[in-house]
């Protein structure tokens, strides 16, 4: 059984949302003209919740950090041009979002303003304190979102637990001296997450109501 904590920080995408369809294809209409044009999910849903710069450089390592750049801004442009019109809530989010005690926050590599908008659109911003993203500082498996975010609660490391589906969130959480939980139904890797000894595990999100 997973205890109470005093503050809970969520990843977004893989955790909250299945958003997988959105931003795959918004990287495929980056791609276009080149010669990963018509590269699959499977491979794509690897790099969510990672920095666009990590895609994009093992997709073409031999870019220059400019051309690079380019790419990034490109996918920040079409994004949200998609509306999050094949994105999802997965089953049992906004009801453990609405009993779950503690202050709540995100702790995602999306901007904090397309946070903003997803979470709004969604009807799931309402259950946050504090909503952030990654603005300017690097991105997880850096700790910066995460201690960016307990900054703004006024929260303590030992008093929170980070829910994540991803390595990164994993590793994230162990740099920013927070307790971790690991999401099964998302994105990440089941394996590649227990390297970073996640203190706690879930297959639903319900389960954090203990």
């Amino acid at each position: 059984m997973i205890p109470a904590f005093p503050v809970y920080l969520f990843d977004v995408d893989g955790t909250l949302v299945d958003s997988a369809a959105d931003i795959c294809g918004a990287v495929r209409d980056t791609l276009a003209g080149s010669r990963h044009a018509a590269i699959g999910d499977d491979f794509l849903r690897r790099y969510i919740g990672l920095h666009l710069a990590d895609l994009y450089q093992d997709l073409f390592p031999a870019y220059s950090p400019d051309q690079v750049e380019e790419l990034i801004e490109t996918y920040r442009r079409v994004y949200p041009l998609r509306k999050h019109g094949s994105t999802r809530v997965y089953a049992g989010v906004a009801e453990t979002l609405a009993a779950l005690g503690g202050r709540k926050s995100t702790a995602t590599t999306k901007r904090t303003w397309l946070v903003k908008d997803l979470l709004e659109q969604f009807g799931l911003a309402q259950y946050f304190d504090h909503l952030q993203g990654t603005d300017g500082f690097p991105a997880k498996p850096a700790p910066d979102v995460i201690l960016t975010s307990l900054a703004a609660l006024g929260a303590r490391p030992e008093d929170c637990l980070m829910v994540g589906d991803a390595p990164a969130d994993m590793e994230a959480g162990h740099r920013a001296g927070v307790k971790t939980c690991a999401v099964r139904y998302g994105y990440g890797d089941a394996a590649e997450m227990a390297r970073y000894q996640p203190d706690y595990w879930i297959g639903d999100p319900r389960e954090l109501l203990g």
